[in-house]
Order: C-alpha cells, then structure tokens, then sequence
C-alpha cells in the first residue's frame, strides 16, 4: 500500500521517519546500556594454583632450586606453587609444553643452561629467542666432576692421562644429550684432547645413581645431587667447572686451576613463560621471585646445594641468555657435537 501525504507519495517521508526512529532506538541503547554486549570481569592473577614444570627427573638441581623457592614463591603469589617433572629429551619435552601452553601466567618453565645450546638439536619446536618471556634467574652454581671410587684416578692430571693412555675404554654419564652436563664434559674432553664414551640417562639423579653404582665411571653433575655421595666416600669428587672454587666443596680446585686453564662452565637455573604473558603478569611474577629469594631459608637452601642465589629480573635474564648462546654455540662448533 503507498501512503499519500496531502495527495504526494510519501514513500521517502516514511523512509524519513524510520531512519529517525532507528536513530533514537540506538540512542536509548548508548545511553541505558540495553542490549548491550556483557561486560565480564577479567579474573585477578593468579586465580588459581601455580605449576612449574621441571623438564627433569627429580632430585637434580633444577627440581632443588625449583622446590627451594616455591613455597615463599607460593607465599607472595597467594597461591599455591606445585612443581611438576616432565622428563626427556634434555628438556625439550617440558619446555614445548610450556611453550604452547595458555599464556596466562599460570603454567611456567623450570630452565637450565641446556636452554641456551640451542645449535645442539637439529630442530627444536620452539625458539628460545621468541617464543619465551623471561620472569627471573633463581641461581647459578658449578658442577662438580665425579669419578667412581674404583677408577685409578685422584686428580683431574691423571684422569687425563688415564684417558689418553685407555682412549674409548672410559665411559661418562650424563643428564641427557645436550644437558648442560654433555656440554660441560664434552669441553673437557677437547680441551684435553681425550676420547670417552658418552652414556646419556633421563636427568641428573638417574645418572647420578649409575656413577655411585659403577655404571658410568665418571661424570659432571650438579654439587646438590652429589653432595651426599661425596660426603660418604661413593664418590670422588676432582674438579668443579667454575673459574671460582665452591663454597660448599672448598678443597675442591676448579678445572681451570687443576689441569685445563680457560675452561670455564657455569650451570645457571630461571624461570620463563609463553611469549604472549601479559607484561602485567610477567613483572608479577618477576617481582615476585625477587621477594622469594631474599629470605635468608631460601637462600640457605640453595647455598647448601651448591647454588649461588642470583636477584635477576626479567630484562637482566633476557640479556644474560641473549649472551650465553652464542657462548654454547661456540663450545659445540669447537667440540664438534653433531646436532641431535
């Protein structure tokens, strides 16, 4: 039907009027906020537990330092700290999880020096470089290289010889192919210029228990895991991989001072998040940390395991792994490690 207005089509007045009407209907929306889309709340952070997944067996360093912090982590966050052991493949395995896990600040990575030798694997599902934000360092430590009582060796000088005389016949466990422990002995081994068998297991404790047994003969392990088996004599501690001898094995000398000048490898342990953390959430966590390891029990524990505290915020981390990789890189190119 065409309405008429005063005898004249009204087709475009009518057209008029509902243009003015849908106006007035969008300017009670605006301004009663009716039909609008709900407004949700975002939840406070953290809103639930904390998980720190530790891409190793328990009882070595890294499960140490996570379990040293987390309950004044906990305390500070208002949340309880669960840390979890996701074992194998020297990390990797823990790490693509959290990778790939929600952003949210509730899921974090328990990393360690194996981190930062990317060149190492022939591919990795992640980049350390881009795919990570970094919360905090908790601490750094030396190794300590250990030999099986039965082996005829007291001191790094005639390990070294004994190598050398016996090429291929001494074998080495490790934490894992590419953990910061291959890495450490493979080092030596070319500085020194002798040839050993590498015996791989699924982190530190595992290989830690086959030294004590006899299994391996010899390897560099973290003092905290090892502490215990140098105290009751099953096992001979020789050299530690610092330039700077431990406080908690004074009469330990470092490798650089026994045999091999130059030789230098820390072990350093810190916590990182998916890429895509909220700024917010990341410095939370990181301020977080920092307050975490000011107590003096927190820093006891980890001094009594062999690992120097270390109040590092997230941009002090960042830089120090941007510098430790290409450190790494260089270690494998020169030591001749094939990507794995």
């Amino acid at each position: 039907m065409l309405w008429r207005w005063q005898g004249v089509p009204c087709a475009g007045k009518l057209r008029n009027i509902m243009s003015a009407c849908k106006n007035s209907v969008w300017i009670v929306i605006a301004t009663t906020g009716f039909m609008a889309a709900p407004v949700v709340d975002a939840q406070p952070f953290p809103s639930r537990p904390i998980r720190i997944i530790s891409g190793f067996a328990p009882g070595g360093a890294t499960d140490i330092a996570a379990r040293a912090v987390s309950q004044r982590f906990s305390e500070a966050l208002g949340q309880p700290v669960v840390v979890e052991n996701r074992p194998g493949a020297a990390g990797i395995v823990a790490a693509e999880m959290v990778a790939r896990s929600a952003p949210d600040g509730h899921m974090m990575y328990l990393a360690n020096a194996t981190l930062s030798a990317p060149t190492l694997f022939a591919k990795l599902p992640f980049d350390i470089t881009r795919d990570f934000g970094f919360v905090s360092l908790i601490g750094m430590g030396a190794s300590v290289l250990v030999l099986h009582p039965s082996v005829p060796a007291k001191n790094l000088k005639e390990l070294i010889t004994l190598a050398r005389t016996h090429p291929g016949k001494l074998n080495y466990g490790s934490g894992g192919t590419g953990n910061i422990t291959h890495l450490q002995m493979e080092l030596l081994v070319s500085m020194a210029k002798i040839n050993m068998v590498h015996v791989p297991y699924k982190g530190g404790a595992p290989s830690t228990i086959a030294t004590i047994s006899g299994e391996a003969q010899l390897m560099f392990s973290s003092i905290a895991s090892t502490l215990g088996p140098i105290q009751q004599g099953r096992l001979r501690a020789i050299a530690v991989s610092t330039t700077k001898r431990s406080a908690v094995l004074p009469d330990v000398p470092t490798v650089h001072e026994a045999a091999l000048p130059g030789y230098d490898a820390s072990s350093w342990y810190g916590l990182i998040v998916p890429v895509a953390t909220p700024p917010a959430i990341l410095s939370r966590l990181s301020n977080d940390m920092i307050k975490a390891l000011e107590f003096s029990d927190v820093k006891e524990r980890l001094v009594t395991q062999g690992i120097v505290p270390v109040t590092g915020g997230s941009d002090e981390f960042r830089k120090y792994i941007m510098a430790e990789i290409p450190k790494w890189t260089k270690v494998i190119r020169d030591a001749k490690i094939p990507p794995q």
